[in-house]
């Protein structure tokens, strides 16, 4: 549980919608939190979340894709806290596409804010921490930082480097007595698959090899996502936790969506568990390119 007379400082990153609004707002009434957004004319689903709970944050301009911008906030926390205790890096988006279709500038974006921009802010955080001798890190990845599915090639490039760096991480901070923590969520209800959904280059081209299939792969997951009962809440509650326990495991996977695919992706020769892959991603695909005139 929370000790109100011990509040920890907590900076979460990427805090306008989605995990990082609920991570902010679930967290305020007991800790000092800064909830940073790349645009701060998106707070006001934040605050209006946060005074819902009866709690309070400060709101940093941050983007994790600049370092002024990044020196500037982490140095404002400083100043005003004097340490920082832990760090939630959740700012990033996911992008949808064949490789065919996403061009160079579509690949690089998504490793910019996904993986860069993850070790941008971790960077600066680190030496606060090391002067204090404790901290945690807790990096948001997702199902796709161990398995990966056709049509998010980039998005998963970007979780697999992610978790790469993190369990490098996990190792050389331990030695100054600083946690590092990894939150793998399947799929959840959130303006990632909505207002903040991004597209290949040439996604919705017709004249793409892949159209049909973008098309259809599209539709698929939509109604999945619209289908889903799952609580995004969830995972700021799993957060909560990490924050709180003493010695929280480094691989938190919360769904028991992620917790069968961890397992089978382990298990399962990789011939047999991509034939379920490709079971699950595509039948009906033929249907959707050639339906029956029936």
């Amino acid at each position: 549980m929370p000790d109100p007379q011990n509040p920890k400082v907590v900076l979460v990153t990427g805090s306008s919608s989605g995990f990082g609004l609920l991570i902010a707002a679930r967290l305020s009434p007991q800790h000092i939190v800064y909830a940073s957004l790349r645009n701060p004319n998106k707070k006001q689903d934040l605050l209006a979340e946060v005074e819902r709970r009866g709690g309070k944050v400060h709101v940093l301009p941050l983007d994790v894709t600049d370092h002024a911008s990044i020196r500037s906030a982490v140095n404002g926390i400083e100043h005003e806290q004097g340490r920082i205790d832990v760090l939630v890096n959740n700012a990033g988006y996911g992008v949808g596409g064949f490789f065919e279709d996403l061009s160079d500038q579509d690949i690089r974006k998504q490793m910019e804010v996904n993986f860069f921009g993850v070790q941008n802010v971790t960077r600066v955080v680190i030496p606060i921490m090391r002067k204090q001798g404790k901290g945690k890190i807790i990096n948001l990845s997702s199902v796709s930082g161990f398995q990966a599915n056709a049509c998010f090639g980039a998005y998963s490039a970007s979780k697999w480097a992610l978790e790469a760096f993190s369990e490098s991480l996990h190792y050389e901070l331990k030695l100054f007595g600083l946690d590092v923590h990894l939150v793998e969520p399947g799929t959840y209800r959130t303006r990632i698959f909505h207002e903040n959904a991004r597209y290949a280059e040439n996604f919705d081209n017709p004249l793409s090899p892949y159209y049909p299939i973008s098309q259809f792969l599209r539709r698929r997951v939509m109604d999945y996502v619209e289908n889903c009962r799952k609580d995004p809440e969830t995972i700021a509650r799993l957060v909560e936790r990490i924050i709180e326990r003493p010695g929280a495991p480094f691989r938190n996977i919360p769904d028991l969506e992620g917790k069968m695919l961890f397992a089978l992706r382990r298990i399962l020769p990789f011939r047999f568990y991509s034939w379920i892959v490709r079971k699950a991603l595509f039948t009906g695909l033929q249907e959707a390119r050639y339906p029956s005139p029936n």
